[in-house]
C-alpha cells in the first residue's frame, strides 16, 4: 500500500517537473523580449559583479546552445550561452548574473558549494550505474533473495549519494540567484520591473530543481520501502 502511494506521488512529481522545465523555457523567452533600459549585455553585467569582487581573473567565455550557462571552477570560467552572451534582456541578464553568483560561492567558500564539489566525483559515478544495480538486485532476489537484496542495497545507496547531491544543490542554487538579484540591485542599472522579470526567469529555474528533487527523494523512499519489505520476507 505504502509503495503503491509512493509511486503515484512519484508519478505527480514527474509531471510537475515537466510543468517546471517548460515553465522555465516559456518565462526566458517572455522576458526575452524585455530589453533592459541602460543597454548593458548580460557579458558586461557578469563582467561588472566579478570585478567588484575582486575576480577580474575569472574569464567570461561564450559557449554554444541554450541556456547551457554554468560556472567551471576548476578552469575559473563563467561560460554563457549564445542567447545570453550578448544579449541586454531581463532574462539574459538575471541569468548571467546567477552564474556570477555562483562564481563567488565558490570563491568564497560557501559551505554547500564545497560539499557539493566533494559529492561530484562519486555522483557521477553513482547517477550512472546505481538504477542499473538496483535493477539487478531486483532480478536477482527471484533467484537468491539474499544476494539480491544485498545488490539492492549497494544501488540503494549509489542512489542516495545522488539525492543528497540535488538536496545540496537547492541551497546552492537557492543563494546563487539571492545573489544575483541583490548585485544586480546594486548596479544601480535597471529599473524595478526589470529586475522584477529577471527575478521570475531565476524563479522559475529554481522549481526545475526543486522538483527534480522531489522526484529523487520520493524514488529512494520506493526503494527504501522495497528493501523493508524483502526484508520482512
Amino acid at each position: 500500500m505504502i509503495d503503491y502511494i509512493l509511486y503515484i506521488f512519484c508519478l505527480a512529481a514527474i509531471v510537475l517537473s515537466i510543468i517546471a522545465q517548460i515553465k522555465v523555457s516559456s518565462t526566458f523567452n517572455k522576458y526575452s523580449a524585455t530589453l533592459t533600459g541602460r543597454g548593458h549585455t548580460a557579458a558586461e553585467a557578469a563582467r561588472y559583479i566579478l570585478n567588484s569582487h575582486g575576480l577580474s581573473h575569472v574569464r567570461i567565455e561564450r559557449v554554444a546552445g541554450n541556456l547551457t550557462d554554468h560556472y567551471d571552477p576548476r578552469a575559473e570560467v563563467l561560460r554563457l550561452s549564445d542567447s545570453v552572451y550578448d544579449s541586454c534582456s531581463a532574462s539574459a541578464v538575471g541569468v548571467a548574473a546567477h552564474e556570477a553568483g555562483h562564481a563567488i560561492q565558490h570563491a568564497e567558500r560557501y559551505a554547500p558549494i564545497v560539499i557539493r564539489q566533494r559529492l561530484a566525483p562519486v555522483t557521477g559515478f553513482a547517477s550512472r550505474f546505481s538504477w542499473l544495480i538496483i535493477m539487478l538486485g531486483i532480478i536477482f532476489m527471484a533467484l537468491d533473495a539474499l544476494l539480491g537484496y544485498y545488490i539492492l542495497i549497494a544501488g540503494a545507496v549509489l542512489f542516495a549519494v545522488t539525492t543528497l547531491f540535488q538536496l545540496v544543490t537547492l541551497p546552492c542554487e537557492f543563494n546563487a540567484s539571492s545573489r544575483a538579484m541583490s548585485e544586480l540591485r546594486r548596479t544601480g542599472w535597471y529599473s524595478a520591473g526589470e529586475l522584477s522579470a529577471s527575478r521570475k526567469v531565476l524563479t522559475a529555474a529554481a522549481m526545475t530543481y526543486v522538483t527534480a528533487t522531489l522526484v529523487s527523494v520520493l524514488q529512494l523512499l520506493r526503494i527504501v520501502v522495497r528493501l523493508l519489505g524483502s526484508r520482512r520476507r
